[in-house]
Order: C-alpha cells, then structure tokens, then sequence
C-alpha cells in the first residue's frame, strides 16, 4: 500500500507503510477509548440542555424569553466553531502532543461552572459557562479525529475514526436516560439540572490524563518537524513494532496558507465544510429542539412535568432504537461500502422522510403519534447511518499532515456554524410556519448536502492517508524538502 519502499538496514519497513499495514492491536484500541470518551462527552453537553431548558422554569426559575431560550440552546455550539477553528490551527502550528487534553480541560471547566456556579434565574452567567464549554467541544472536534486517523492502519481506517465519532451515540442515549432516572428519584428539580450538567465533566476528566501523555503522531513528527528519530521511537513504544523512517524523511515545505489555496484543497474543504453545515443544521436543531416537536404529540391534558417525561421518553425510544444502530452500522460498513456512498444515501433519505413529515402535518398530531415517531426515526437513522458520521470521517482524510488539524477544525466549523443556525433559527421557523414548514425547510437543506457531496468530495475508502489526503501530490510536485534530522 505504501509507496516509499526505502530500507534502513533491510530489515525493518518504513515507518509510513508500517503505520499504514498495521494489524488492529491493544495500541489502536486505547487510543480509541481515549479519543471517544471525549466524544461521548460532547454529545452529552450539547444535548442535555433542552432538558435543563425545560427543568430550569419547572424548578422555580423566571420563564425564558425566545431569545433567551434561543441563546442558551446555542451559544454552546457558536463558541465550538471558535474552538474548532483556534485548537485545528494549533495542532497543524505546535504539534498535536502540545494541545490534546487541553480542549477537555476547558470543556470540565465549562461543565462545572454551569452547574455549580449559575445562581437562581442567572440565565446570562448560564449562557457564559456554556460558551466556554463549547470552546472545549469544539477543541475535541479538531483534535480527537486528526490523532485517530494518523494512528490509523490503512484498512480499518474509516471504522477507528468512525468509532471515536461513534461514541456520541451513547451520549445521546444517555441524556435522556440519565434525565428519567433522576426524575423518577423524587430529588428536587434544582438539583436535577444542577447533576444533569455536571456529569458531563465526569467522562472527560477520567482521559486528560492520558491525552496529556500521548506522544506526537510519527506523521506530524515526519511530515512537519522532520524528525524522523522521534517518529520511529515514538512508534516502536506504543505498538512494539521496529520500522525505519529514512525512507519518510521529506518534510512538506509549502505553508499552510498555500496549501488551502490550492484549488483541490479550497474545493475539498467546501465540500467537507459545506455539507457538515447542512447535516449539523438538519440534526442539532433537530435535536435539541426534538423536547418542542415531541411535545406537538403529547396530550394537551398531560403538562408540567408529566409533560417533559413523556417527551424525553420519545427522545430516549428515538435515540436508541434508531439513532443509536445508525451510528454503528455505519461505522462498520464504511470501509466497505465507503464514504460517499454512505454519506449520499443518508442524505437522501433524510430529504424524503423529512418532505413527508412536512407535507402531511396531520402526522404530527397525537392522534398520529406512531406513524410520527417512525418517520422521525427513520431520519435519525439515515441521519447517523449518513453524514453525521462520514462528515467527520472526511477531512482528517483528505487534508495533508501539514493542515490536518486546521482542515479538520475548520469542517467542523462550518458544522457548528449550522447547528448554530438551525438551533437559532428553528425556534424562530417553528413560531412563524409551524413544525410542519420546519421539516420543508429541512428536507430541502438535506439536497443541499446530497448536491454538495455528489459534486466535490473524493471517496478515500482503503486507500493509505498519504495518497487520499494529497500528500504524496505535494510531495511529488517538488514541494517536499529533505529532514533535518
């Protein structure tokens, strides 16, 4: 699979096609639990607020104004675009091992400071800890996928990745069954959303440690600091396995800044960008708002409290019956089938199931409650089984080394910026054309994102991340420079 083919001494592969060949061992295994544990977090974080968003008023708190509500379902995911954008361009200028288990120090602190120090009725000192936990979120979005993909053999690379993004299913179960559960304790509701935003800290804390350890990936120490030694040490700790980098010893000499305008590069990351924009828009609105359209199936009768059960049990029969499977289908077909297939059929198929729930808005009645919560499904899974997964496979793939992190920051940016907008704005959608006229909305979003994946994003299934990122391209072009050491 690799093409440098130099030897040290004959005996030991080159570094590159070792990583590259790799059997799945204990090391890839780890650094996936390392990684997802923080993906399980961010899930968690992002969700639970429309929970604490409807238990904060039934606690004794002032009701909520739109725009506060609006603001405090989103502020979160705005500031994950700054996070996403400042922690890629690190990685890419200081390293990967200089930056990862900091983006999650900043997500404990975030997670704590909502819980513990938010006042009765202090929406906006709310809205401030949610921003600098988003931060953090946004961090491990850059991070966690670029150090996944360049442990990664060439094989199973699309699954490794797709397992630490995989891991957000389980965050998305477990905000709603967390939530029952301490419901049905009887504790007091002011101490409810109080444990709901504090056990998000819980996962992250128990991996900075080992995120902080990490050494630097043998790719960025080859390609952007030529350090060819550090890179085959590094290698032969974590795994066990001897391989020489003499033959990997060229160091991209363009910036990161010519790179990204080059024209297949400044496409690619349209294409990343743009449809994770879409996605995000159509699933985090969806999502977060999923307690408001869940409630249009509710009896009018059923209010208060009996009211936010009844909807969050939707939500958790939602997520874990077709959410949860779409997650992990995918991520284990996805070397198989690949990603554009993947990413093309979800699509797809979210912009049908949602154009049936908004041209027949009979279906979101109670008297409709099944047929509804399958079609609903039906896009949860399609949604999963689809580009929420592919989207965040795609770019540490098809981003050189050299820009990895930026190029990975920067898709997820363009994902947050939607799942800021559809989160503002489907409060907004909702109040002026109804849940019905939401989902048009969505399901022409939806074609959006089939038009943008179909047009510009390459398919890098079993192809090594040399060749699939572009790398070797650059390299081949005379943009290559000797290691310095």
């Amino acid at each position: 699979m690799g093409e440098n083919q130099d030897r040290n001494d004959g005996s030991n592969p080159d570094l590159l096609s070792s990583v590259n060949n790799a059997k799945l061992s204990k090391f890839h295994y780890k650094t996936w639990m390392v990684t997802g544990l923080g993906f399980f977090t961010d899930a968690y974080d992002l969700f639970i607020i429309g929970v604490v968003t409807r238990l904060l008023v039934l606690s004794g708190w002032n009701s909520l104004t739109t725009l506060q509500q609006s603001l405090l379902d989103s502020t979160a995911l705005l500031s994950a675009v700054i996070g996403a954008l400042v922690f890629g361009r690190l990685l890419d200028k200081l390293g990967r091992k200089a930056i990862y288990g900091v983006e999650l120090i900043i997500l404990v602190i975030g997670a704590l400071g909502s819980a513990f120090l938010t006042p009765v009725n202090g929406i906006y000192i709310l809205i401030a800890w949610r921003f600098i936990l988003g931060i953090g979120i946004g961090g491990d979005y850059a991070t966690s996928s670029t150090i996944m993909a360049e442990y990664s053999n060439t094989q199973s690379r699309g699954k490794l990745i797709g397992m630490v993004f995989s891991m957000q299913s389980l965050g998305l179960l477990a905000g709603p069954l967390v939530s029952l559960g301490l419901i049905y304790s009887g504790m007091s509701l002011s101490l409810i959303w109080k444990l709901l935003l504090a056990f998000g800290a819980i996962p992250a804390l128990i991996v900075v440690y080992y995120r902080r350890t990490l050494p630097e990936t043998p790719r960025y120490a080859i390609r952007v600091k030529g350090d060819t030694a550090a890179a085959a040490k590094n290698w032969s700790k974590l795994t066990g396995i001897k391989a020489s980098a003499v033959g990997d010893n060229e160091v991209v000499k363009q910036s990161w800044t010519e790179i990204l305008r080059n024209r297949r590069f400044a496409l690619t990351l349209l294409g990343t960008a743009g449809s994770w924009f879409l996605m995000d828009w159509a699933l985090y609105g969806n999502s977060i708002m999923s307690h408001t359209m869940l409630g249009a199936l509710v009896p009018s009768t059923v209010t208060g409290l009996h009211n936010l059960i009844t909807t969050t049990t939707y939500s958790a029969l939602i997520f874990g019956v077709a959410a949860f499977p779409g997650y992990w289908i995918a991520t284990f077909t996805i070397d198989r089938i690949g990603r554009k297939t993947i990413q093309t059929i979800g699509f797809a198929a979210m912009a049908a199931s949602f154009g049936i729930l908004g041209v027949f808005h009979q279906l979101l009645s109670p008297t409709y409650v099944t047929d509804f919560l399958a079609l609903y499904g039906l896009s949860y899974f399609f949604i999963e089984f689809g580009p929420n997964v592919t989207t965040f496979i795609y770019p540490p793939e098809v981003f050189p080394t050299k820009v990895r992190g930026f190029g990975s920051g920067a898709s997820a940016a363009g994902g947050k910026i939607g799942a800021f907008v559809g989160t503002l704005l489907n409060v907004i959608i909702i109040s002026s054309i109804s849940e019905s006229g939401l989902f048009v909305v969505l399901s022409g979003l939806s074609v959006l994102g089939l038009i943008l994946t179909v047009a510009l994003l390459p398919e890098p299934k079993r192809r090594d991340l040399e060749d699939s990122s572009g790398e070797n391209m650059l390299l081949a072009s005379g943009n290559g420079i000797a290691a310095h050491k």
